[in-house]
């Protein structure tokens, strides 16, 4: 008897596994679920059955049958309600999906459900606000990059027209011409710059660096603009500061884009000083003004390529300074952040780790 009890076991164990795996070779997700149910009441209840036959020969056939066949038609009606409702909401994010696909990137997948389903349609509405905010951050960087071409390239065009008019002397528009094209390659540049860091193809020469010495070749070539400008720049290194693992030519590209944006907001008498010091493992390096500050609530949006809703930070290039600041930052394992002084003006700080 026992053998048999064994042997019955594995035969239904065995029925079980190749059925399921049998089960895999439906085309749809609906049809799997309804034969796993079948499944699921079939094998229980044909042990049942075989067994019943064995230990009990039947004698009261009748009412097993009628009891096993009530218990397999709930169980099958369960099973067929509860695969139903998993397939609606699994409708619903292929709808939402379908809108997406099409170009609706408003369409957002609902949050409702069991843990797996709601945290299937949480993914979905993340991955499509990323999407939405790509292609809003592409036609932002379409429409401003043609506006800053096009405002050299007309001021290039209408100074050529003059010349072949022959309206001034070639030598009365040859300087602001080269400015122009300066600034022309300035932005090419920047721009390109930039789809490195997007593409994630930027490479930087790592070495082991002082930051203090970085930032002292970097003011002393900056003089001449600061005094130009009648701003005074300081600078408060800190002493033996540990080496960093950085870039320098990158350190000091970033360190003048900040130099540059506080020049543009600190006015005439006003001040500029360089911080650099050590703290937990990081050497940082910040640049105070003595400008109008941030406006409250853009202390991230500064970053943001061709930001300049704020009018106290609208520099005069194109905006994209701080956006290729944090890219280089972040490229050598550092990380950038800006805030207001208490006693007023902006601090725009960046943080590199130390050196093993």
């Amino acid at each position: 008897m026992v053998l048999i009890i064994i042997l019955l076991g594995l035969v239904t164990l065995a029925v079980g596994v190749c059925a399921a795996f049998g089960l895999r070779i439906l085309p749809t997700l609906r049809l799997q679920l309804v034969a796993l149910a079948f499944l699921a009441v079939v094998l229980p209840l044909g042990a049942v059955l075989a067994s019943g036959l064995v230990m009990f020969h039947m004698h009261d056939d009748f009412k097993i049958l009628a009891l096993s066949s009530a218990s397999a038609l709930a169980a099958i009606v369960g099973a067929l309600l509860l695969a139903r409702w998993i397939l609606t909401a699994i409708n619903r994010l292929h709808d939402s999906s379908a809108r997406l696909a099409a170009g609706d990137l408003t369409a957002r997948a609902p949050q409702q459900g069991v843990r797996e389903l709601a945290e299937l349609g949480s993914s979905f509405n993340q991955m499509a606000a990323a999407v939405e905010e790509l292609f809003d951050a592409r036609r932002q960087l379409v429409a401003w990059a043609s506006h800053d071409l096009r405002t050299p390239l007309a001021s290039i065009n209408a100074m050529l027209e003059a010349l072949e008019d022959g309206l001034v002397p070639l030598d009365r528009y040859l300087a602001p011409l080269r400015d122009r094209v300066r600034t022309l390659s300035e932005l090419v540049d920047d721009l390109f710059e930039l789809a490195r860091i997007d593409a994630g193809v930027l490479t930087v020469e790592l070495t082991d660096a002082r930051l203090d010495h970085v930032v002292a070749g970097c003011l002393r070539g900056f003089e001449a603009q600061a005094r130009l400008a009648q701003v005074s720049l300081e600078a408060r290194l800190g002493e033996a500061l540990p080496a960093v693992r950085c870039a320098p030519d990158k350190v000091e590209r970033v360190l003048l884009n900040l130099l540059t944006n506080a020049l543009h907001h600190t006015p005439s008498d006003g001040t500029i000083a360089v911080h650099v010091s050590a703290l937990d493992g990081t050497v940082e390096v910040a640049v105070e003004d003595s400008g109008s500050g941030i406006e409250a609530g853009s202390e991230r949006r500064i970053f943001e390529r061709f930001w300049r809703a704020d009018p106290s930070r609208s520099a005069d290039g194109a905006g994209l300074g701080l956006a290729i600041a944090q890219g280089l930052i972040e490229a050598q394992g550092g990380r950038i952040w800006a805030e207001n002084r208490p006693e007023g003006g902006a601090r725009v700080a960046f943080a590199l780790p130390v050196a093993a």
